[in-house]
């Protein structure tokens, strides 16, 4: 089976849509599918505001048309939310296809803390581009039944894993300075709430790692921290197993994949009891979650290592990966290629 995936979440970018992405990809190849991906690199783009490393397409509906027609799949997921998950969106409509989509972000949340539009306005826009699918893949039970109360009709349960062959807990550690050593990782971005791990009274050493709009106001009003700046592969996982405890401030996050990578080289989470830590920590061995933030980072240096590995080990991107394929919509024989409806027909009673 050929899956065509249209995402504006794909490299050069680092973060957990992407790496969800390609952890799925790899495993649905283990499995013989093929999987093609569709990303404004195919087409005339321009940075996302306040988020530059995310390009947005250019590209007209009879362009993204021609292109999802040169992959001729027989699945079609829509990742993210963008100008190409829109256009996709349409195209799929006025053909008759069936589609799935993806709730990677909190993106209301994260519309919300820029620029402050409200969240019924932006839950709205994304109820009319979920609903039209078959399917909305969501990372956790919490958010599954979040978006069901705001009126998504078509949420279900996609879950995540860890690579647990890159991320494991034996392996080099860095030296310190000072201990315990706290450590954040991920975008260093308003939504993140990094300030709050940042100004925690907290003994020994605080080290960050990872890059977005905040980086540079951060480090200047924190320069007691360590700031290690993106890594990835081996270079994160020696981080990893080199903290006492990872902390996780984020209360907006679906999933936090960092969590599991964490966990999965032996270092208990400190998080907020929101979704995503509730889901992915709950009461379970890996870490401590708090309202009070310092009490949970306090208490997640009590936690064993080896708990917090055991506790990763329960998620595998094989499992994560055979829900989001028995979620897939084929696409009918008599519907797949272009001749199949113009674009611009749209078929009659269907969606918009």
């Amino acid at each position: 089976m050929k899956i065509l995936i249209v995402t504006e979440a794909w490299d050069p970018q680092v973060n957990g849509v992407v790496r969800t992405l390609k952890m799925t990809r790899r495993e649905l190849q283990a499995l013989g599918h093929e999987v093609a991906l569709l990303t404004p690199a195919a087409f005339r783009s321009l940075p996302c505001p306040t988020y530059p490393e995310i390009r947005l397409s250019l590209a007209s509906r009879r362009a993204v048309a021609r292109a999802i027609d040169a992959e001729a799949p027989d699945c079609l997921h829509l990742a993210t939310e963008g100008p190409l998950g829109w256009a996709a969106r349409a195209v799929a409509l006025e053909r008759g296809w069936p589609f799935t989509t993806a709730y990677h972000s909190r993106f209301p949340e994260y519309v919300h803390a820029r620029c402050r539009m409200p969240l019924p306005w932006m839950y709205a826009l994304l109820r009319r581009f979920h609903n039209a699918g078959r399917a909305t893949l969501v990372p956790t039970p919490a958010i599954v039944r979040d978006l069901q109360a705001r009126g998504f009709s078509q949420a279900r349960l996609w879950s995540r894993g860890v690579d647990l062959g890159t991320f494991h807990d034996e392996g080099l550690r860095l030296e310190r300075q000072a201990s315990p050593v706290f450590l954040y990782v991920g975008r260093l971005a308003v939504e993140k709430n990094v300030e709050a791990f940042l100004t925690l009274d907290l003994p020994g050493e605080k080290w960050v790692a990872g890059d977005g709009p905040a980086r540079a106001r951060l480090e200047a009003a924190h320069p007691e921290a360590r700031w290690f700046g993106v890594l990835d592969g081996a270079s994160l996982a020696t981080l990893y197993r080199s903290a006492d405890v990872m902390v996780f401030p984020s209360r907006t996050d679906t999933f936090g994949l960092v969590m599991l990578e964490a966990m999965a080289c032996g270092t208990p989470v400190a998080a907020y009891p929101v979704p995503g830590p509730l889901d992915v920590i709950g009461d379970g061995p890996g870490g401590v979650l708090h309202e009070d933030l310092r009490s949970a980072c306090l208490q997640a240096l009590e936690r064993p290592r080896r708990g917090a590995r055991a506790h990763a080990e329960r998620h595998s991107w094989a499992a994560a990966s055979a829900q989001f394929l028995q979620a897939l919509a084929p696409i009918p024989p008599s519907l797949r290629g272009a001749a199949a409806r113009p674009v611009g027909k749209r078929p009659a009673g269907g969606a918009a």
